[in-house]
């Protein structure tokens, strides 16, 4: 179809996620993606853009991979769908027994719960925790402990656990309330101290009442790559568990790689009760979540059929076999390719691009581990701009003629490509952003 004419269509019939509408319209003809080879993206023109959010942080190994166009080939030839509830297929059990495997805690994370995306892990994983807590003799135990600043998914469970009033304060009323720790912009210093400290009083003023603690590992992506230490997230952790709290690690955006392992939460040496997982965990071909649990959780579910005490739960799309093929396939793509060594590598090259950008008088602040980087922008006296200005989505609009696609969170600049970058694409794309910045940024 002509170009013209789709963002013709699109303008007149499209509802995008997270858009004003006003601001789309007079933008203009929207960036119409038509295909995508390797780390690049390619429009309806033929222009190619480094794929600098990998596709909004799902894809892994690179668009159109020959083995996981394989996988999902092979897969078609076999059945499409075939759903989970009292049938299983192979693809599943198989994947299952792959992620336990290989999941923190050495098989500790026993039981895998398929689903469909990262907000539907969560919720799984609150009503789990909810209802083991019931079920365990725990009837007080009815609220949540979480991060603030958190964005678990946008299900109303997995909201009542955010708290990025942009995106969560308009759907207040609906929510159940939540017990929010502060959380450190950076790791180390006086602010992690004292956030730590006021979490730690809030795990013990509340802690009788609280089933879970719940939290992005590490990197809290959508807060704007905010970070803490492992150290500050042990303590928390150790301090739940010590007062009965499950521990719920939402890995949806940091697992499969992105901060330098394969789970974030080896690097906390700390083994979570459950373990949502999303995004990555299909390479970014097809929708597939999972939530994983120990064994203990599992098993105060398991009662006479009459007890009524099964987990009420399940998606028409549980466990695709075409997702799980694919998401085997990406599996074994990270012993071959040795995928975590080339991050290491990405990550570095990173690291010294950033180097030279943050030196820029509109860069007042940049945070990066492993792949995820957020490159805040303000004023050169190191104050924000106004809301109104949007600069944030101005520098992302303008890294496009120069051959990239990124995503402003606010005016912080969030870059997170595939982890098949090389280390030429990852400085040519801190390149692209440090000269978009430098055309754009009011001075």
């Amino acid at each position: 179809m002509d170009p013209h004419r789709l963002a013709e269509l699109d303008h007149r019939h499209l509802w995008h996620p997270f858009t004003q509408h006003r601001e789309w319209f007079a933008d203009g003809e929207p960036l119409i993606v038509e295909r995508a080879e390797g780390n690049e993206l390619v429009d309806v023109h033929g222009r190619r853009y480094l794929d600098g959010v990998s596709s909004l942080w799902t894809n892994v190994h690179g668009h159109r991979h020959p083995d996981l166009d394989r996988a999902v080939r092979e897969q078609l030839d076999r059945v499409a769908h075939s759903t989970l509830l009292g049938l299983s297929h192979p693809g599943a059990i198989q994947l299952a027994a792959e992620l336990v495997a290989r999941a923190p805690g050495e098989g500790s994370l026993s039981r895998v719960f398929y689903s469909d995306d990262g907000s539907t892990a969560v919720e799984i994983a609150l009503k789990m925790a909810f209802q083991m807590q019931q079920q365990s003799g725990q009837p007080r135990r009815t609220r949540f402990a979480a991060l603030r600043d958190a964005y678990h998914g946008d299900t109303l469970g997995a909201v009542s656990v955010g708290s990025i009033d942009l995106f969560h304060a308009v759907y207040r009323p609906l929510l159940f309330d939540a017990v929010a720790l502060p959380a450190p912009r950076t790791p180390g210093g006086v602010e992690e101290e004292d956030c730590l400290k006021a979490g730690l009083a809030l795990l013990e003023e509340h802690g009788e009442t609280l089933a879970a603690f719940v939290f992005e590992p590490l990197v809290q992506g959508a807060a704007g790559m905010k970070h803490h230490s492992p150290a500050f997230l042990e303590r928390l952790c150790d301090e739940a568990r010590r007062r009965g709290l499950l521990l719920v690690a939402d890995e949806v955006a940091v697992g499969f790689g992105r901060l330098g392992t394969l789970f974030a939460m080896e690097q906390v040496g700390v083994v979570p009760d459950l373990l949502c997982l999303a995004k990555g965990l299909a390479a970014g071909y097809l929708p597939l979540a999972a939530t994983l649990t120990t064994e203990r959780v599992f098993e105060a579910f398991v009662a006479d059929p009459a007890a009524h005490k099964q987990l009420f739960h399940g998606h028409t799309f549980t466990g695709n076999p075409l997702a799980c093929a694919v998401a085997l396939e990406s599996l074994r793509l990270f012993d071959r390719d040795q995928v975590l060594e080339r991050v290491a590598a990405v990550e570095s090259a990173f690291a010294d691009a950033l180097d030279d950008l943050a030196p820029h008088p509109n860069v007042v602040g940049i945070r990066q581990r492993g792949v995820m980087v957020g490159i805040d922008l303000g004023r050169e006296d190191g104050s924000p701009y106004p809301a109104e200005l949007r600069v944030g989505h101005r520098v992302a609009m303008a890294c496009r003629p120069l051959g990239a696609v990124v995503r402003p969170l606010g005016d912080t600049i969030v870059l997170n490509p595939p982890l098949s970058f090389t280390t030429q694409e990852a400085r040519r794309l801190v390149a692209i952003v440090a000269q978009a910045v430098s055309e754009t940024c009011p001075r």
